[in-house]
């Protein structure tokens, strides 16, 4: 890689996980501070989750039925605008769903379209198998990296040899802005870096700050 040329960073989100929601915008914030690419992808709480469904709490349950649309129209913007929408569209369906707390309506589908220059009828794929296909192709492409016991938020950074290496989270909260932002961004690239490292996780005691 020349100095000039920039890291990339594959990230699987589903727009409806606050966590994914989180540590997406601390991405952004990398790209801010260090020479990096975020490519966005898509996957599923709906799919991950559609064959333990009598295992999930039931409130967990009635969440995953409304899962598909936001996804669905996520997928449908990218087969027929290309990959560089899904960036801009995550943003506006994110604000929406988790910093302003909207509903998973087709209005609020039909708004962030709009905000990001997208034709309204794409909302039309929220209650459309039409792309599944690709959907279950993307999201398939993430959880085949790290493994079937994680969710979303998934990220693939270079590790020591070039490989990708793939970690569920980070998990944190709030977003970390400038030079912390940063710290953990070389810190992420320093343990892909080691062979055979795998996990680091304690109890979360404090949900997701929108800010």
């Amino acid at each position: 890689m020349s100095e000039t040329a920039k890291t990339p960073a594959d990230f699987w989100f589903d727009p409806l996980c606050p966590w994914a929601w989180m540590t997406s915008r601390w991405m952004l914030e990398v790209e801010k501070v260090r020479p990096v690419e975020v490519r966005w992808h898509v996957m599923s709480l709906a799919v991950l989750n559609e064959d333990k469904l009598d295992e999930l709490p039931e409130n967990y349950r009635e969440l995953l039925a409304t899962a598909w649309g936001p996804v669905r129209v996520c997928i449908a913007a990218e087969q027929q605008h290309g990959s560089e929408v899904l960036g801009p569209l995550y943003t506006a369906l994110g604000t929406r769903l988790h910093n302003r707390g909207l509903d998973r309506t087709r209005e609020t589908l039909v708004d962030a379209l709009e905000e990001v220059g997208l034709p309204a009828e794409l909302a039309d794929a929220a209650d459309s198998d039409a792309y599944d296909a690709q959907l279950r192709a993307s999201h398939k492409e993430g959880i085949d990296l790290v493994g079937q016991e994680v969710g979303t938020p998934v990220i693939a950074v270079p590790g020591h040899d070039g490989e990708q290496i793939a970690f569920f989270g980070p998990v944190v909260t709030p977003a970390p802005k400038g030079e912390e932002a940063a710290k953990l961004w070389d810190g992420t690239l320093m343990v892909a870096s080691i062979p055979g490292f795998y996990e680091i996780k304690r109890t979360r005691t404090q949900g997701p700050i929108f800010d």
